[in-house]
């Protein structure tokens, strides 16, 4: 594995709640500058990251129910559709895991089946983002199920803003739960490149990373040395 290829696994996070529209351009040219897979950034930022990640690689994403999924149905839509015209190409959907929690299977499914549909209509692939920390095994496997069936193209563990981040344990779970067709996205408290081997060791497509220049950095310096990344 080359340092390209790690870039390659990377969708850049541009999404805490502090950011200034300085750290939010900062960010999409550090996108740019490693040509990472995508760059994430929060639904008001699209039309200035759109503009700033022109002419690159880099896939542009956005947020839909973020960070607690307890939006709407119908926001959530209005939401993605609204991304999808301004140039987004990747939508990390916040399952609504309160409903999940409390059993309301039928709304959970409505849901995510709906968003894929409309996002796929237009283009778009969904990742669906489970927040693993608050759910037990058999809710984990659920979601899993819904997301496959519903022809989601990730599934994803974390905001990064619950309780945990992403777990070995779950990406193998959520690899086995959700078939050969749904792809992994690891997110929360991967900050270094070693952490980034093990999650994608442990089937994750995608990583979710704020802190894509320490990884790349270190990738790069391994490659440099002749040492083996993977």
């Amino acid at each position: 594995m080359k340092a390209r290829d790690i870039a390659q696994l990377i969708d850049h996070s541009l999404l805490r709640p502090n950011l200034t529209l300085k750290d939010v351009k900062t960010g999409c040219l550090l996108a740019k500058e490693y040509d990472t897979a995508s760059c994430c950034v929060r639904p008001a930022d699209v039309k200035i990251a759109a503009e700033l990640l022109q002419g690159s690689s880099v896939a542009l994403s956005t947020v839909i129910g973020f960070p607690h999924g307890t939006t709407t149905k119908q926001n959530k839509l209005a939401e993605c559709r609204e991304a999808v015209l301004e140039g987004v190409v990747e939508l990390d959907v916040v399952m609504n895991f309160a409903r999940l929690l409390s059993g309301d299977i039928q709304y959970v499914t409505e849901e995510i089946h709906e968003i894929v549909a409309v996002a796929h209509s237009e283009g778009a692939i969904v990742k669906v983002i489970l927040e693993t920390c608050y759910l037990n095994e058999k809710q984990k496997k659920e979601a899993c199920r819904i997301c496959r069936e519903a022809g989601a193209d990730f599934v994803k563990t974390s905001t990064g803003f619950g309780t945990k981040g992403a777990v070995i344990s779950d990406l193998l779970l959520m690899q086995e739960a959700a078939g050969p067709n749904v792809k992994i996205k690891a997110a929360g408290g991967i900050r270094d490149l070693d952490a980034a081997l093990a999650v994608h060791k442990a089937g994750a497509h995608r990583i979710g990373a704020t802190a894509t220049k320490v990884i790349m950095d270190e990738a790069i310096n391994r490659e440099k040395a002749g040492t083996l990344i993977w």
